[in-house]
């Protein structure tokens, strides 16, 4: 690939601390800052921003791994009453008494901040972050690997994932789709890429079982 994001490089920790900041994630499983939101909407595909755009299929993200975050969210009906997050290199918040309104009080929640490298979306930044188990489970993995990555090579820390799916079937409410955070290939803060080809790794990528779409929500 010849184009990769580079995170700048102002006011950040140097890399050799994100080890044990990201291994925290594993045990504790902000604000937006105008990024639009990515996720995985219920049908197993990924959308951003507020007309639930697709993610194209073959796109390339860059995740920063100094944007990991952890903390608390709070979720009246379909918006956001209260928030407080962290960098996971500080304790979780502290929290007050949950929002008048809150369904489910504080819930613990942990994300990150992506940049897309390549296709139609070059150079949009997105937050993800994640409530659900199957959610906090791949951010989890994906800190784990980053972790074990700068204690093998600290040059490159950047992770170069191809956003895709699983999925569990659940008695009561049938198939449940969870994200996958696929590493495709490893890069340094700069911008430049490992030996690896993730051009070529997202092209033998397995096909998705419902065609991926482009598309905007109707109101």
């Amino acid at each position: 690939m010849s184009n990769i994001t580079a995170f700048g490089g102002a006011n950040l920790p140097s890399v050799q601390s994100l080890s044990s900041a990201l291994r925290s994630v594993a045990s504790t499983v902000g604000s937006s800052d105008g990024m639009v939101i990515i996720k995985m909407d219920k049908t197993g595909h990924w959308v951003f921003g507020a007309d639930q755009t697709d993610v194209e299929e073959d796109s390339i993200w860059a995740v920063n791994p100094f944007s990991f975050v952890h903390g608390y969210i709070a979720w009246g009906d379909g918006e956001v009453l209260g928030e407080k997050m962290a960098p996971v290199s500080e304790p979780l918040p502290a929290l007050d008494p949950a929002p008048a309104g809150a369904k489910r009080g504080w819930e613990m929640q942990v994300g990150m901040t992506l940049a897309c490298t390549n296709g139609e979306d070059e150079g949009l930044q997105a937050r993800f972050a994640a409530t659900s188990v199957g959610g906090k489970k791949a951010v989890q993995a994906l800190a784990i690997a980053i972790a074990e990555q700068v204690e093998k090579d600290p040059s490159k820390p950047v992770p170069l994932v191809v956003l895709k799916k699983d999925h569990y079937q659940h008695k009561s409410y049938g198939r449940i789709y969870t994200p996958v955070l696929e590493i495709v290939k490893w890069a340094a803060m700069d911008g430049n890429a490992a030996d690896a080809d993730a051009d070529d790794a997202a092209d033998e990528a397995p096909v998705e079982e419902t065609p991926r779409r482009r598309r905007r929500a109707t109101a």
